[in-house]
C-alpha cells in the first residue's frame, strides 16, 4: 500500500543518532556486500549534500515564490542534518578499518569545487537530478526494509532510514526550484534531464570507489562468490532506481506524481509525539520492521506497508 505525502513543510529533526566504537562496519550480517554499498554511499554525503546546499541557497535569492523560497530553506536545514550525521558515521569507517577511504573522500572535494563553478542552472539541474534518484533508493530500502536489514544493527539501519523518510518529505524542493528559475523551454528541458543523469551517476561513481576500496580490505572484491552477490545487489538497486531516473527524464515529469510508500509516512506523523532526546531505533529482529514510535491507541492495530 502507498499513499501520497502532501507538500508539507520539511522539519530539519536534530536526532541523536550515535555511533559508538562498538559497531561494526559490516553492519548487516551475511550480507558484507550490501554494507559496503551503503557505506560507500555514506562516504560521498558530507561532499555531496554541502554542495546541495550551496546551490540551493544561491538559487534562493532569485526564486520569485516565497513558498518555494522557504522550502528551500527548510530543505537546507535538513541536508544539513543528514551530511552531519553521515560525517560522524564515516570517521567511524575510516577510524575502525577503512584509512584509505580519505583519498576517495579528497579527489570528492576536488570534484565537488570543480563542479562549483559550473552555471547555476547545470547544479541546479543536477541537485534536482540527485534528489529525482533517492525516490528509486527509497522506495528500495522502505518496502525491502525487512530482508535488507534482518539483525541489521539497528543504530545504522535506522540512521539509513530516517535518511530516506527526509529525502521524501523534501522530494520536490529542487524540482520547485529549478522550475521557478528555469521554468519552459526545450534548453531547459533537457538540461533538467541531463542533470538527472549527471546528478546521479556522479554520485554512484563515487560511491562505487569507496566500496571497492572496502571490499578490498575485507578480502573481498577478488573472490567469484563476493563478487557475485554485490552484483546481485546491484541488480536489486538498477531494478528499483532505473525506472525513477527514466520517468525523471521525460517532459512533464514532476516528482509528486511518485507514490510514496505508507511507512514514511506513518513515521513522519508518528514522530511528532515522539521524545526528541534519543535516536528512534528500528527493531530490526522483528519480522515487519514497524516505525520506531508507538502508536496512539486508537490505531495500534494498523499495520505498516
Amino acid at each position: 500500500m502507498t499513499v501520497q505525502i502532501d507538500d508539507r513543510m520539511p522539519i530539519p529533526r536534530e536526532i541523536p543518532f550515535d555511533f559508538p566504537d562498538d559497531i561494526d562496519p559490516q553492519w548487516i550480517p551475511d550480507k558484507d556486500e550490501l554494507a559496503a554499498m551503503f557505506n560507500g554511499a555514506s562516504l560521498t554525503m558530507p561532499y555531496l549534500e554541502p554542495f546541495l546546499i550551496r546551490t540551493m541557497a544561491e538559487a534562493a535569492r532569485t526564486i520569485s515564490d516565497p513558498t518555494v523560497k522557504e522550502t528551500v530553506r527548510a530543505f537546507n536545514a535538513q541536508e544539513g542534518q543528514h551530511f552531519q550525521t553521515h560525517r560522524r558515521f564515516n570517521e567511524l569507517l575510516k577510524s575502525k578499518r577503512y584509512p584509505e577511504l580519505a583519498d576517495t573522500e579528497a579527489e570528492m572535494e576536488a570534484s565537488y569545487k570543480r563542479l562549483n563553478k559550473k552555471s547555476l542552472r547545470l547544479r541546479l539541474a543536477y541537485t534536482a537530478g540527485f534528489e529525482a534518484m533517492t525516490l528509486g533508493v527509497t522506495k528500495w530500502l522502505i518496502e525491502d526494509r525487512t530482508s535488507l536489514f534482518h539483525h541489521a544493527d539497528s543504530r545504522v539501519a535506522s540512521f539509513v532510514l530516517w535518511h530516506m523518510v527526509e529525502e521524501t518529505e523534501h522530494k520536490c524542493v529542487a524540482y520547485d526550484a529549478y522550475k521557478d528559475l528555469y521554468p519552459s523551454g526545450i534548453g531547459n528541458y533537457f538540461a533538467r534531464a541531463i542533470g538527472v543523469l549527471h546528478g546521479s551517476f556522479d554520485v554512484m561513481r563515487f560511491s562505487r570507489r569507496a566500496y571497492i576500496k572496502i571490499l578490498k580490505r575485507e578480502g573481498l572484491w577478488q573472490s567469484l562468490r563476493p563478487r557475485l552477490r554485490l552484483y546481485g545487489e546491484l541488480i536489486n538497486f538498477v531494478r528499483h532506481v532505473g525506472p525513477y531516473l527514466w520517468r525523471a527524464t521525460l517532459p512533464g515529469h514532476n516528482p509528486r506524481q511518485e507514490r510514496d510508500p505508507a511507512w514514511v509516512t506513518e513515521w513522519l506523523d508518528l514522530y511528532e509525539d515522539a521524545p526528541k532526546d534519543k535516536a528512534p531505533l528500528i527493531d530490526t529482529f522483528d519480522p515487519a520492521m514497524p516505525v520506531p514510535f508507538a502508536r496512539p491507541a486508537a490505531s495500534a492495530t494498523a499495520h505498516p506497508a
